[in-house]
This record gives C-alpha cells, sequence and structure tokens, in this order.
C-alpha cells in the first residue's frame, strides 16, 4: 500500500487490528525506554530481549563474519532467485540512533530483504556511540563497503540512523574518489542531527521516537562536532552525483518531513529519487515484515528496486 498520489485499497480488518496492536506495543514496551533518562546500556539490553523472537526465517542462513576489520553477519538466502548468478551484495547499516541496535534486533528485515531480492546482505555492527563517537561509524561503514566492492557491486540499504549513514558513506566515497554504491535504500532515514525541522504534530502520532531521545542520541553521537557536518548530517552535503535512491517512510514517522526534505534535495541535486509513504505507519515499519502486510510489501519493492538496478 505504500503510495505517492495513487488511491489506496481499503485494508482488512485483520489487518486494522495487526496495526493497532503492533502500534500500542510499541507505545507501551518500546518508546518509554528510548529516553533520556534510561541509561544506553538498559537500551541496548532491552532492545535486544524485544527483538530475541525475531529469529530469521527457515530460507535464509546466519553467519558472524568481519569485513574489513568491522564485525557483523553475512545473512543469505538459501536458494538463489533467477537473477541469483549476479554478483551483487547489499551492505545493510542497522538504526538505532547511532547508540544502540545491532544485526540480531534487525535480523526480521534484513532476512525478508535477503529473501526478496534473492541477494546475500551483510549487517555491519558498526561502532556505536557514546563509547565512539563519530566519525566512527561512517569509518566502519567505508571499511566494511571497499571490502564488499572487491566482490562485485554494492547497494547499500540502512534504516533511520543507519539510513543517514548510508548517505553520508556514499558521500565519504564519493569525498575519497572510492566507485560508488550501485543504489541506496533509505529506510526512515535520520539525515538531520539539528533536529531543525521535526514536526510537533508528527510527534504525536510516532510511537516509537521522541524528540528528546533523538536530541540526547545526537550529543552523543557527535561529541561537540558540528551537527550540520555533512557526513553527520548528509542534508547538509553536496548531494550531486549520487546513485540511484529509494526512499521508504511512514506518514507518522517522527522524521516524515526530513524524508521529504532529503527528497527534494537530492532531486535538486538531480539524483533519480524514488520516494514512499505509507499512510498511518511509523519508524521504520519495515522491521515489522511477516507481521504488517504493509511491511510486506514495502520490503518486496525494495526488493524490486534493487533487482531494477541490478538488471541495468
Amino acid at each position: 500500500m505504500l503510495s505517492g498520489n495513487a488511491a489506496l485499497m481499503p485494508r482488512s480488518a485483520r489487518e486494522r487490528l495487526a496495526i493497532f496492536l503492533v502500534r500500542s506495543t510499541l507505545r507501551t514496551a518500546l518508546q518509554p525506554v528510548l529516553s533520556p533518562r534510561v541509561p544506553i546500556p538498559w537500551q541496548r539490553w532491552w532492545l535486544t530481549l524485544l527483538t530475541r523472537s525475531n529469529r530469521p526465517k527457515d530460507r535464509v542462513d546466519i553467519q558472524g563474519a568481519a569485513l574489513g576489520g568491522v564485525n557483523g553477519e553475512w545473512v543469505r538466502p538459501r536458494q538463489r532467485k533467477a537473477n541469483g548468478k549476479s554478483r551483487e551484495v547489499i551492505l545493510y547499516l542497522h538504526g538505532g540512533a547511532y547508540c544502540i541496535g545491532s544485526p540480531p534486533t534487525h535480523r526480521r528485515l534484513t532476512a525478508s530483504l535477503a529473501l526478496a531480492t534473492g541477494l546475500p546482505i551483510f549487517v555491519a555492527d558498526y561502532r556505536l556511540a557514546p563509547e565512539h563517537p563519530f566519525p566512527a561509524a561512517v569509518e566502519d561503514a567505508i571499511s566494511a563497503y571497499r571490502s564488499l566492492s572487491a566482490m562485485g557491486p554494492v547497494i547499500i540499504a540502512g534504516d533511520s540512523a543507519g539510513g543517514g549513514l548510508s548517505l553520508a558513506t556514499a558521500l565519504a566515497l564519493r569525498q575519497r574518489q572510492i566507485s560508488l554504491p550501485a543504489a541506496l535504500i533509505l529506510f526512515s532515514p535520520w539525515i538531520d542531527l539539528t533536529l531543525s525541522a521535526l514536526s510537533h504534530a508528527a510527534a504525536k502520532r510516532e510511537p516509537i521516537l521522541s524528540y528528546a531521545w533523538l536530541s540526547a542520541c545526537a550529543r552523543y553521537y557527535l561529541a561537540g562536532s558540528d551537527p550540520a557536518a555533512p557526513l553527520a548530517s548528509p542534508i547538509y552535503g553536496d548531494l550531486r552525483g549520487l546513485p540511484p535512491i529509494l526512499i521508504q517512510v511512514g506518514s507518522d514517522d517522527l522524521l516524515h518531513g526530513d524524508a521529504t526534505r532529503i527528497r527534494g534535495a537530492l532531486m535538486s541535486a538531480g539524483v533519480t529519487v524514488r520516494f514512499e509513504t505509507e499512510p498511518a505507519h511509523w519508524h521504520v515499519f519495515q522491521l515489522h515484515a511477516g507481521m504488517l502486510a504493509a511491511a510486506d510489501a514495502a520490503i518486496q519493492q525494495a526488493a524490486d528496486f534493487v533487482l531494477l538496478k541490478v538488471q541495468t
């Protein structure tokens, strides 16, 4: 049901119930913990506990690995699709406001994306703040990318902070005159750590994020660096010459406005952009693949975007 201006099909009663239940669970079980009042180690522990049931589907293999000195895990579909002879790989950068999250917390999404695309995915366990502030995450992403690019073309994908990091990585690669990725996939990207354009109206509908939490995590990550530095906040960078980009965001996402802003900036820079919005859904709803029809549809449309770039 991701849409631009197209008319939307009505949702079934079962789907509406699933949306209500997931939203309510997030608002009661996750949002209160994502708070400046809760220590970061506790936030990490709680997120890991909540996502412990996000076991990968039977049709993927999970294998720990390190690329370019960066730890992570491979998520590989056991059976490749018709396009499976291609050499493309996906570098996935997980979300968590640069402070929490890990490859295991995002396995529901990465496994679904691997199955939909038929491509292997390396999920980088990049260094997190406050222990490792900016630009540690960017340096790790570059290191993992350089190792992957020796295998063949690379698509970079990421959600939330990982979406912003994906875009920042592309900017850093261009600065260093390293070959760019074939495409970028950005799920609810966090592209402005100044937090200057967040919508108070969206904050009332968002069941996960809060301004206070994002602000605290931005301070931890930046550790005194300029929040408008392009490799921290890509919205302020020179976006010309970047590869095709897919952006997906929910209409109730606190970062919906930022996603709209980066779409406009990319288009002004001459970058090919596909922008998809899911009505009445929240921040990185794709994490609920297998539970929400909209999440399954979004991942399939992301896979279609990837496969189109692979074929061309």
